[in-house]
């Protein structure tokens, strides 16, 4: 939808997940939101997050703005290797001034992306892949992958308004005579049965195995597994792939776990660009990892686990946030819009029990409560605007719903910097 007929329409766009739905129609009251049409589940419960309250803490002590920020500044000057991990949900504009202030603080700058699909949007990055936008995929896709992935949970729009059952500008017929959908996953997922015949159940780790014999089929040959998946409906699935005119495999973190590396991945593409049209979409979660990935690359040639140092750049794994913490190598922490005490592990979310923490976050998590420095920032696209980035790589802007006197991560990061 054009920003136009959008703001015509007074459309708002949802930051629930990586899709950045642009239809949302809400109604508010008292800068409440209390009913919200268009959106999925996720991103109803999403837009009704916002409240009014400003929070300001250090340790168990409520403070003011300017002492909250103040406390803060004073721990990052005086870590020499602070830890700058998140983003993933603030804005464009937030991220680049989170990678000016790692630049400044000598930080190691990471996100989730490190330890999910940051490896595959770099690869997109580097024009390893072929791949397209979402509305590429509602006007001409008619053959679909969701590998390793479940959108009908993760994404709960992304079947009914991009990938399947739209019609389309060229699929005017839609799924019933105009679309195929194939899932293949471990488990028969919701998106599996929509599929119906077209689901394909590989064990855990078999998906190695699995695109080496799809390659084979592609190639006209006998494909084999050593978990013994029947030939014939490989086979089957490499007729379908053939005949796409316009391809798209949409790639969760169930096909990235299992590879070791993407060379598989990248054969697999090369195979079916031989013998079709095919483009690949990674299935991102968080409203704007996509965007952080691509600012962080733009700056730097990286899309996660820097440190910045003497006016270099280093990269690695030991950069990211798992290393960093088992390594015992940073001494603060920055943590916005992420709750790395419930989404770690506990044998290395314990490490920022040791070092002053920085929480920026919307809610009350077990890391804000951990933290030396808890503020509680608005939540982006319902009580403030910017810019995202889509998971197909397509840049939204986003305004707020309601007013807030909360401050946003851009405002917070703005005021660290001068204070700095």
């Amino acid at each position: 939808m054009c920003e136009a007929e959008r703001m015509e329409k007074n459309y708002y766009v949802c930051t629930g997940c990586g899709m950045l739905c642009d239809d949302i129609e809400v109604e508010a009251e008292k800068n409440i939101v209390n009913k919200v049409y268009t959106a999925c589940r996720v991103g109803v419960a999403h837009m009704k997050e916002g409240t009014d309250n400003a929070v300001f803490r250090v340790g168990d002590k409520p403070v003011d703005e300017a002492t909250a920020v103040s406390e803060a500044v004073a721990i990052l000057k005086n870590a020499k290797n602070p830890l700058i991990f998140g983003l993933g949900t603030s804005s464009n504009e937030a991220q680049k001034l989170a990678i000016e202030l790692a630049k400044k603080t000598s930080a190691t700058l990471d996100d989730p992306s490190s330890f999910r699909l940051g490896s595959l949007v770099e690869a997109l990055l580097q024009n390893r892949f072929k791949t397209c936008t979402l509305d590429d995929v509602r006007n001409k896709a008619d053959v679909t992958i969701y590998w390793g992935t479940n959108p009908s949970d993760s994404h709960p729009r992304h079947l009914s308004k991009h990938s399947y059952f739209p019609r389309g500008k060229e699929k005017q017929r839609g799924w019933e005579e105009e679309r195929t959908a194939i899932a293949i996953d471990v488990r028969k997922s919701h998106t599996a049965k929509i599929c119906g015949n077209y689901f394909f159940e590989i064990p855990p780790g078999g998906d190695a195995e699995f695109i080496d014999a799809l390659i084979a089929a592609l190639s006209g040959k006998l494909p084999k597994t050593s978990y013994n998946f029947p030939p014939k409906r490989i086979l089957e699935l490499a007729n379908i792939l053939k005949g796409a005119k316009f391809g798209v495999v949409f790639v969760g973190l169930g096909l990235v776990y299992s590879l070791e590396n993407l060379e598989p991945l990248f054969r697999l593409m090369d195979a079916l660009n031989e013998k079709a049209n095919f483009h690949l979409i990674p299935m991102v979660g968080y409203s704007n990892t996509r965007g952080f990935n691509e600012n962080l690359f733009e700056e730097t040639g990286y899309v996660n686990s820097v440190k910045f140092e003497d006016g270099a750049v280093k990269h690695g794994p030991e950069y990211s946030i798992v290393e960093s913490l088992k390594a015992k190598t940073v001494d603060a922490a920055l943590i916005i819009g992420y709750d790395p005490f419930s989404s770690l592990p506990r044998s290395i979310a314990k490490n920022l029990l040791e070092i002053p923490v920085i929480s920026l976050n919307p809610f009350e998590t077990l890391t804000s409560r951990n933290a030396k420095v808890y503020i509680n920032t608005a939540v982006g696209g319902v009580e403030s605007g910017g810019t995202a980035t889509r998971m197909d790589g397509v840049k939204v802007d986003f305004k707020p719903v309601v007013e807030t006197k909360r401050l946003s991560d851009e405002a917070v990061l703005k005021k660290i910097m001068e204070a700095l």
